[in-house]
This record gives structure tokens, C-alpha cells and sequence, in this order.
């Protein structure tokens, strides 16, 4: 079979920064290249029109076009048109799609079209109590509708997007994953009371939260360090750095004892998990979590959000703790509890492992993502 991927993101060299879409994609595209089947990547609205390879993966660039109006309505076109064109050449049989801002809702395919929600703009406004730009709810529900086959990374993005579309429709729930073999923990690299917060510095994740929490901690443990790593964005509320924003929160004993990296590789990161004590996720608004089973994989303790997706992941006092990430106090206590209870922070984070080992391998899951493809291409027969 061959599988094409309609992507707003994808890590690569030759593409702009990527962030969780774009990571959990690219893990599932590999398992598979592994199991035999062809991909093609297509990346929209980018700073010119190119095609390369990234392995076995063919990637085409597809350029924005600006226009003095219309400029989103006439450049559906040009990819509708585009991709039409690849899919005869190439002989492609599925297109998969994203649901964010719906950008295949005006569009039309020749072959069946399976939607992968991760969440949708719709989904996160109402996570974040924003407003929605009623331009993206209309594309995001009428793309949504219009897809063959739709997949969730999780069953609370599935039902909250099925509620909030005012739909009924069947949804898959497969998860993302990792390929577990690189993802090896090595204890010997762990720096005693170092605590790591990665992902992208911004509101949604709970990085002022952390802050707060952070605060409390610092009262309660002196000997403990907090490291960030990930991009900083731009904040949405205040229009300035995050990490800016963030330093300002911090109390004059507190600051002292963060450091913020930035973003480093994909290596790197694995590296600074396995030197970590303790890992933190405060997330406010998700669909999935990628870095909660990264950190499982790696055999580390952590300190997650309670909100419904973490819920699907981690079990409560088993393979790391849930707490509401408002609750300041209560989550640097459970921080402080694994950094200095050592023998119930190993055993957390040894079930850790093992259940991201049973439910989070790439290599089964990619199974389960092919059965939902063959299906389609068998029905279309």
C-alpha cells in the first residue's frame, strides 16, 4: 500500500520547527516504512515548492501562495490540485489528514481519507476557554465530517471533538507511540534532585503553573534544580516571550535554581530524561501527551496533570502521580516525594516502563493503523 500524510508540521532540516504532531507522526511513518508500505509526506504552506527524501519518506513542499485576497480559499486549490496530480502519478491508495484548521474541508480526493484527530483548534479553544475564529470551526467540523475514516490519539480528544461537532460519528482510538529499543534507561546518568520540565514553554502546557509549583518546592527542598527544555512561544494573552513571563513568576530563591536550555536534538533530549530524577508534565490542554510516554520509556518518575488524557496513560500512584496542576502545593509534594522517597520512585517508574513497553510500542501500533487502511482500500475495491 501506499500512504500519503497531509501535515501543517514534520521535523525535518528543510522545515520550519515541529512540535508534537510532527514527532508522533514521523515515529508511526518509520514502523511503516518497516512494515512494507510506501509513504509520501505532504507539507502545506511553506516558504517554497520542493521535493526530497527523508529516508524511504518522499516529502513535498508545498508553497504558500499570498494573494491580495482569498488567499487561504485559492491556495486550497492549488494543494487540492497538487495532490491529485501525485496521487495518479504515484499511484497512491489512502490520504491521511490532520483536523487542524480543517484545511482539507473544501477539497476533493479520488481515494479515501482517514482523519487523525490530535486535536483540533475547535478542541483546544475549548480546552483553554478561548474563542474560537468562527472561519476555523466551520473548515474543522465540515473537513471532520467529510473524512472516510477518522482515528483519535485518545478517547477524550475523540468524544469532546464528536460533542463539540455535534456529531455521532465512529471513531478509532489508537494511541501514538515510540520505538521503545531507543528509548534505553541508564541510571547512571541521573543527577540527583534534577527535575525536567520538555516540551514547547507556553500557557496551554501549565508552564506558569509550574512556576508556582516550582515556588512551593523550593520551600520544601533546597537541594532540587528545575530544567526546561523546548521552544519558547510566544505568549497569547500578553504578546511576549514565554520564558520571559515565566522568570518574572519565580520567586528571588527560586529563579536560582532553573535553567532553561532552549531546544536541543532529539538525542540530546533522551540523554537529559535519563539525568533527570524527576520529570513534570502540568499540562492544561491535550490530546495525547508524547512526553509522558517518552519519560515512561526512559524508567522515569513523574509528576503528571490529572486532567482526562493523562488518565488514559498513567495510572494513578502506580506508574506516576496525577494532581491537578492548580493545586500548587499538592504537586511540589509529590515532586518532593519522589525525589526523596528513592525506593517508591523506582518502583513507579520500573511499572512505568513496563506499561509503555505493552501499550505504547510504535511497531504494534503501526498494526493497528494498517488494518484501518486496508479496510478502506478493500472497500473502495
Amino acid at each position: 500500500m501506499h500512504i500519503a500524510f497531509l501535515l501543517p508540521e514534520y521535523p525535518h532540516e528543510k522545515l520550519p520547527k515541529s512540535a508534537g504532531i510532527g514527532t508522533s507522526t514521523k515515529n508511526l511513518l518509520k514502523a511503516l516504512i518497516d512494515k512494507g508500505l510506501k509513504i509520501t509526506v505532504f507539507t502545506y504552506f511553506q516558504d517554497k515548492h520542493e521535493v526530497f527524501k527523508d529516508g524511504d519518506i518522499t516529502i513535498h513542499k508545498i508553497k504558500l501562495r499570498k494573494y491580495p485576497v482569498l488567499t487561504w480559499k485559492l491556495n486550497e486549490g492549488i494543494i487540492n490540485k497538487y495532490i491529485n496530480k501525485i496521487i495518479k502519478k504515484d499511484a497512491i491508495d489512502i490520504l491521511e489528514v490532520v483536523d487542524w484548521t480543517g484545511i482539507t474541508a473544501n477539497m476533493n480526493f479520488c481515494i479515501p481519507q482517514v482523519m487523525r484527530l490530535h486535536g483540533s483548534d475547535t478542541f483546544f479553544c475549548h480546552l483553554e476557554g478561548r474563542e474560537i475564529k468562527e472561519a476555523n470551526f466551520n473548515r474543522e467540523q465540515k473537513a471532520f465530517q467529510k473524512a472516510d475514516k477518522i482515528v483519535a490519539v485518545s478517547q477524550f480528544v475523540a468524544e469532546k471533538t464528536n460533542s463539540l461537532f455535534d456529531s455521532n460519528k465512529e471513531i478509532t482510538i489508537i494511541p501514538n507511540g515510540i520505538y521503545i529499543n531507543d528509548f534505553q534507561p541508564d541510571i547512571s546518568r541521573k543527577v540527583d534532585g534534577m527535575i525536567l520540565y520538555f516540551g514547547t514553554l507556553i500557557r496551554k502546557k501549565g508552564i506558569f503553573e509550574l512556576a508556582y509549583i516550582f515556588n512551593e518546592l523550593i520551600q520544601m527542598n533546597n537541594n532540587c534544580h528545575l530544567v526546561l527544555v523546548g521552544n519558547d512561544a510566544i505568549d497569547a494573552a500578553e504578546q511576549r516571550s514565554t520564558w520571559e513571563i515565566f522568570q518574572e513568576e519565580l520567586s528571588a530563591e527560586a529563579i536560582k535554581k532553573v535553567n532553561y536550555l532552549g531546544t536541543v536534538a532529539y538525542d540530546r533530549m533522551k540523554t537529559l530524561i535519563n539525568e533527570a530524577t524527576v520529570c513534570v508534565f502540568p499540562s492544561l490542554a491535550e490530546s495525547f501527551g508524547m512526553v509522558t510516554i517518552e519519560a515512561m520509556a526512559l524508567e522515569k518518575p513523574f509528576v503528571n496533570t490529572d486532567y482526562p488524557w493523562a488518565k488514559e496513560i498513567v495510572k494513578d500512584g502506580e506508574t506516576g502521580f496525577l494532581v491537578d496542576p492548580k493545586s500548587h502545593v499538592e504537586f511540589a509534594e509529590k515532586i518532593n516525594l519522589l525525589l526523596t522517597d528513592t525506593e517508591l520512585a523506582s518502583k513507579m517508574a520500573e511499572k512505568a516502563r513496563q506499561e509503555a513497553i505493552k501499550h505504547f510500542d510504535i511497531t504494534k501500533i503501526a498494526e493497528e493503523n494498517i488494518k484501518i487502511y486496508q479496510s478502506l482500500v478493500e472497500k473502495k475495491l
